[in-house]
C-alpha cells in the first residue's frame, strides 16, 4: 500500500513538473516562468551601480529566495524521474543546476582578491534565461526541429568550412604579406568575415585577382546564408504538422511525443494518462 501511495505521489509530481496538460501543471509552469523572469531582471538591475548601492540587500535577499525555490524544483525533478542520472546530466538538467548553484559558491569567496571570481559566478546566473525555453509554448517543436535538422546543418557547415579554408589559402597565395594576408589562418579569418557579409574592412584585397575572388565569395555568401534557414524551416513545418504533446516520459524524461502516443518513443515506458 505504501509503495502504491509513493508511486502515485511520484507520478503526480512528475506530471506537474514535466508536463502542462492540467490546470495545476500549467499553473506551475506559469509561476516558474515569472520567477525566472523576475530573477533575470534582478540580476540585470544588480549590475547598475546606483541600484546596487541602494537596494543591494533587498536584491540579495530575493536572490536567495529564488535560489532556494530553484533548488527545491531541481530536487523534485530528480525525485520524479525514473532515471535521475539521465536527467542530471541532460542539457536541461545541467542548465537547471547552474541556474542556482553559483549563489551557493559566492560566500566561499569573501576576500577582496577574489572579487572577479565572485562576479563571474554571479554572471553565471544569466543561464536562467535558458530555462525559459522549457515553458514557452511551442518551444518543444522548435527544439525537436532543430535536433532533426542538426545532421544536415553540420554537413552544410563542414562544406562551408572547407570552402573558406580553400578560399583563404588562395587569397594568401594571391595577396601575400604585402597586402595584409600575413598567414593562412589570417586569410581564412578574412574569408569567413567576407562570406558572412560582415566585412570589417581590416584586411582588403588589392590585386585584380584578389578582388575577383573576394567578389565571388561575397555573392556566394548571400546564397549560403539562406541554406540553414531552409533546412530548419522544412523540419519545423514537418514537426508542426505532427502535433506534439507536452507529455514527458516518467522514466527517461524524453519529450516531443505525438498527441495520441501511449508509450515513450525512446525507452518504451508507458506515458502518464
Amino acid at each position: 500500500m505504501k509503495n502504491n501511495i509513493s508511486n502515485s505521489f511520484q507520478q503526480k509530481v512528475h506530471e506537474i513538473i514535466f508536463e502542462a496538460d492540467t490546470f495545476y501543471e500549467k499553473l506551475f509552469d506559469i509561476c516558474l516562468l515569472f520567477t525566472i523572469i523576475l530573477s533575470l531582471v534582478a540580476v540585470m538591475l544588480e549590475s547598475i551601480e546606483s541600484i546596487h548601492n541602494q537596494y543591494g540587500d533587498l536584491l540579495r535577499t530575493f536572490e536567495w529566495i529564488v535560489t532556494i525555490l530553484f533548488t527545491i524544483e531541481y530536487l523534485l525533478r530528480i525525485y520524479a524521474t525514473g532515471k535521475p542520472l539521465k536527467y542530471i546530466f541532460s542539457f536541461y538538467g545541467i542548465i537547471d543546476f547552474i541556474s542556482f548553484a553559483p549563489t551557493y559558491f559566492m560566500p566561499l569567496f569573501i576576500q577582496s582578491q577574489y572579487f572577479v571570481v565572485i562576479r563571474t559566478f554571479r554572471l553565471l546566473r544569466i543561464f536562467r534565461i535558458l530555462k525559459l525555453a522549457r515553458y514557452v509554448h511551442g518551444s518543444k517543436v522548435l527544439l525537436l526541429a532543430l535536433r532533426q535538422s542538426m545532421g544536415k546543418i553540420v554537413v552544410f557547415l563542414t562544406a562551408v568550412l572547407t570552402l573558406v579554408i580553400i578560399m583563404g589559402t588562395l587569397m594568401y597565395l594571391v595577396e601575400g604579406h604585402i597586402n595584409g594576408f600575413t598567414s593562412i589562418p589570417q586569410s581564412i579569418y578574412w574569408a569567413i568575415v567576407t562570406l558572412t557579409t560582415v566585412g570589417y574592412g581590416d584586411i582588403v584585397p588589392h590585386t585584380i585577382l584578389g578582388k575577383f575572388l573576394a567578389s565571388f565569395i561575397m555573392i556566394l555568401g548571400y546564397g549560403i546564408i539562406a541554406v540553414p534557414t531552409g533546412i530548419f524551416a522544412a523540419e519545423f513545418s514537418r514537426k508542426k504538422d505532427s502535433q506534439i504533446s507536452t507529455q514527458a516520459c516518467p522514466n527517461c524524461t524524453t519529450e516531443g511525443h505525438e498527441v495520441n502516443a501511449k508509450f515513450c518513443k525512446k525507452c518504451g515506458t508507458e506515458l502518464n494518462p
